[in-house]
């Protein structure tokens, strides 16, 4: 039997929504249907640039429009909640950009409303759907080195500094730890769960977001070193320690990537021939939970994006830095 056809909405047409969009066209029976700015102009040049019937400028207008199933939600973080609960409170199923919202309460309230209203809800956080990813996460389950005994993960980009920039905005979520901290800290949930304790120090804009962010995260038998930073370019690397073998995410580990594994004098490098962005993935996932008319992801569960944004807001409340 065909599957049925997931039509999409995209609110928010920044740069990743651009990608998105890309990564939507290659999954069979799926069509981009609508999309919406706070901008006429954008939303009609991001419409006709991938061939999408309805642009808004008027994200209600989208939320309300009936030819769509599913919204993903590409604004700033700080209004992930808002936009989210909108979609929800219209019965569209909502797959939201990470960081989920701005701390524990807002995502509590957003898988209220989308239990309430009986509606699908995900954490758009790739990479827990990219296969190089969830090879590393099997070699963890199925201890085929040993035990896990360290992780070293790190994401540092240095953009050009603007005060009114998204990533330098305090006020919109902007800084290292919530844009790209997330992928070091999530490296470590996935793998070796929630800390036992934390120890954190950062560094500041003139804007008061986070410049940059070093962490440690403790276990018992196990520790993760991690950074985020805006103030230089890193490897973007996740190297994995295990008793008998170094296991480790080439650059740009949160994205497609490749591995490789160190056993001794032997280095191996799997290379998983990836053709697409990497979004396709998640998307993909998001698809067939709607057409088995599931409410939540049996793999981006609601307790994991919970515990994801309990541990951003230890962070916080430790490095001094509040919204």
């Amino acid at each position: 039997m065909e599957k049925r056809k997931i039509r999409w909405g995209i609110i928010g047409l920044g740069k990743i929504a651009h990608k998105f969009a890309t990564d939507l066209a290659t999954l069979e029976n799926t069509e981009l249907a609508a999309v919406a700015s706070r901008n006429q102009q954008s939303a009609d040049e991001f419409a006709q640039k991938y061939k999408v019937k309805k642009a808004y400028n008027s994200y209600a207008a989208l939320a309300k429009y009936a030819n769509v199933d599913a919204v993903y939600i590409a604004t700033p973080h700080s209004f992930h909640k808002e936009h989210s609960i909108l979609c929800l409170q219209h019965k569209k199923a909502v797959l939201c950009e990470k960081p989920f919202a701005m701390n524990l309460q807002e995502v509590t309230e957003m898988i209220t409303v989308a239990k309430e209203n009986k509606v699908l809800l995900m954490e758009a956080l790739w990479t827990f759907f990219l296969p190089h990813f969830n090879y590393v996460l099997e070699i963890v389950k199925n201890e085929k080195f040993g035990k896990l005994k360290s992780l070293e993960a790190d994401f540092g980009f240095h953009p050009i500094y603007n005060k009114n920039g998204r990533v330098f905005k305090k006020e919109v979520g902007g800084g290292s730890l919530l844009d790209i901290g997330i992928y070091p800290i999530f490296a470590a949930l996935s793998t070796l769960g929630v800390p036992e304790n934390i120890e954190a120090k950062a560094s500041f804009f003139e804007t008061g977001a986070d410049s940059d962010c070093n962490m440690i995260f403790y276990y018992k038998g196990a520790k993760a070193t991690l950074k985020s930073s805006l103030l230089e370019e890193t490897k973007t690397e996740a190297i994995f320690t295990f008793d008998t073998a170094i296991v480790k995410i080439n650059t740009q580990f949160h994205a497609p990537s490749t591995i490789t594994i160190i056993e001794g004098k032997h280095e191996e490098i799997i290379d998983f021939g990836y053709r697409t962005i990497g979004y396709d993935f998640e998307a993909a996932h998001f698809n067939q939970l709607l057409r088995e008319d599931k409410k939540e992801s049996d793999v981006m569960t609601f307790e994991f994006s919970k515990n994801l944004i309990h541990t951003l807001d230890s962070i916080r409340n430790i490095i001094g830095l509040e919204y």
